[in-house]
């Protein structure tokens, strides 16, 4: 009897743990692109003059990227379609696509860390690589709030 009793709370418990699990998603989602935000900001700044050129910001703000855009992909598993507002049902139904742009940008961040910017008018350019990629995405898989 004790033993079925353990079994059963422990299938409760894992359920319950999924379910918050699931729910996690959108907060989640929604602070990792808070920091690919704050890492585009950052390049954005120095891009437009506004601070000054330091390669230890520029490459902070790089492997941020990288790192987030990697992680970022992997918070929308089946079954967390309707944990936020933003997300488009679309990279449900095309998630190969919608890993593909996440690759592409973390490919490009990898590509930019590997040749680091050099200047201004170099971390512009990356701006503009980075940005085109985001856009992409955004464009396809984000919906407007």
């Amino acid at each position: 009897m004790l033993r079925k009793f353990v079994a059963v709370t422990a299938l409760c418990l894992i359920s319950v743990a999924t379910a918050v699990s699931a729910a996690g998603f959108g907060e989640e989602r929604e602070h990792t692109m808070e920091k690919i935000g704050g890492a585009m900001a950052t390049l954005g700044k120095v891009a437009k003059g506004q601070a000054d050129y330091n390669a230890d910001a520029v490459k902070g703000a790089l492997t941020t990227i990288n790192a987030e855009i990697k992680h970022f992909k992997t918070l929308f598993p089946a079954g967390s379609e309707n944990d936020s507002k933003e997300a488009s049902p679309a990279i449900w139904g095309n998630k190969a696509d919608f890993d593909a742009h996440a690759d592409k940008l973390a490919a490009d961040a990898e590509a930019l860390l590997a040749q680091l910017p050099a200047d201004q008018a170099g971390v512009g350019a990356a701006m503009g690589v980075l940005g085109k990629d985001c856009g992409a995405c955004h464009q396809a898989y984000r919906l407007k709030k």
